[in-house]
């Protein structure tokens, strides 16, 4: 038990189940067995997330702040995460927050508008946030808010239109006041259906918000930052500068705002964080290897039946080239999967085999619509 500054007693485990906060390495030896790959991300993460609730733990109990600290205020450690879709981004999250037993809550941000038009009110991530947290407002106030797909409020061009934008800088506005932390007035039920409904106020000081997104282009706008200008004539220069090949290394607070994120928005997400993209490899080893792999949640389901299932490296190899082509990286396995063992398992239980195969023959059979891509390739 620790006392705020009010001495009323809040039980630790309300804020985080364990009781403890995780160091870095614990958050990342954690996404490591679930994760594959991802290392700088997951680096970047553990640390902000790990930054976060100390922040939280200082505030509420007054930790560290006495002595040449008594003044110090640490600032929120939001952080802003690139990366293709199906990369791992919304996954590592989740994993991060199920690790410290935090509500979490995913807000798509394309259903965002400005207040009085058609659409989502920006207090509406709020009651998704308490509607993760079972209605308990202590638990919602100390949770992960994932404002997924924020690339899409970017103004795009440098001539913003003077008309309004519904969908665009108004939305980015809207957040500041949420992410920056304030008290906000949420309607449990969303505010547009149910409009008579009191509301419930949530302090955002200590909610934790991660903006994610692809930002399509983004390359090309660091890319042109880090390529010197050229010149014509005497003294003209000639040889390019070369690019990292992960150039979201490289990526500044400048390149988002040319993007299309007002300044002001950038400035509350301090932590830039990317994922990588993935190649057939690390497909082949999220098929097999995570504690919670596909693979394995097939052959357990097979397992329910009497029944051990296993999969030739071929066959798995197969399926990695299939969503490798598809292009959705490791959201498509559980699709490929499906259209491979859908008749394997419908017939498995008249089966009299307790051991069976799924063989690259079989999986090319089924994934030839998919696998005739590569060929034309």
């Amino acid at each position: 038990m620790y006392k705020d500054e009010t001495n009323q007693n809040i039980d630790i485990r309300k804020l985080i189940p364990n009781g403890k906060i995780p160091t870095p390495k614990e958050i990342t030896a954690y996404l490591d067995e679930r994760v594959i790959g991802q290392q700088e991300a997951k680096k970047k993460l553990a640390v902000a997330v790990c930054n976060h609730y100390k922040r939280i733990f200082s505030n509420i109990f007054k930790i560290g702040n006495d002595g040449e600290f008594e003044d110090v205020e640490i600032d929120k450690s939001n952080v802003i995460l690139l990366g293709n879709t199906g990369t791992g981004k919304t996954f590592l999250i989740q994993n991060i927050a199920k690790m410290l037993g935090v509500p979490c809550h995913i807000h798509d941000c394309t259903k965002l508008t400005e207040s009085g038009y058609v659409g989502e009110d920006v207090e509406n991530i709020l009651t998704g946030l308490l509607n993760a947290a079972d209605g308990d407002v202590e638990r919602a106030q100390v949770g992960i808010v994932c404002l997924d797909e924020i690339d899409k409020l970017g103004i795009k061009g440098e001539n913003v239109s003077i008309t309004r934008d519904v969908s665009g800088e108004g939305v980015q506005q809207g957040l500041l006041k949420i992410v920056e932390g304030n008290i906000v007035g949420v309607m449990p039920n969303g505010g547009r259906k149910h409009p008579q409904q009191q509301t419930i106020d949530i302090d955002t000081s200590n909610i934790l918000f991660i903006g994610m997104g692809a930002f399509v282009g983004i390359e090309d706008i660091i890319t042109k930052r880090l390529k010197p200008a050229s010149h014509i004539g005497f003294g003209s220069r000639t040889e390019q500068t070369d690019i990292s090949e992960s150039i979201l290394d490289s990526i500044t607070p400048s390149d988002l705002k040319k993007y299309g994120l007002i300044p002001e928005l950038i400035g509350r997400f301090p932590v830039i964080a990317h994922t990588d993209p993935l190649e057939k490899d690390d497909l082949v080893r999220i098929i097999k290897e995570p504690k919670n792999s596909i693979m394995k949640q097939y052959q357990k389901l097979a397992y329910l039946d009497g029944k051990t299932l296993t999969f030739t490296d071929a066959a798995i190899d197969s399926i990695a080239d299939a969503a490798m082509l598809t292009g959705t990286g490791a959201r498509g396995i559980k699709g490929i999967m499906e259209t491979v063992l859908t008749d394997f398992m419908y017939d498995s239980s008249d089966s009299n085999d307790e051991i069976l195969v799924v063989d690259k023959d079989y999986c090319d059979r089924l994934l030839c619509n998919i696998l005739k891509m590569k060929k034309v390739a």
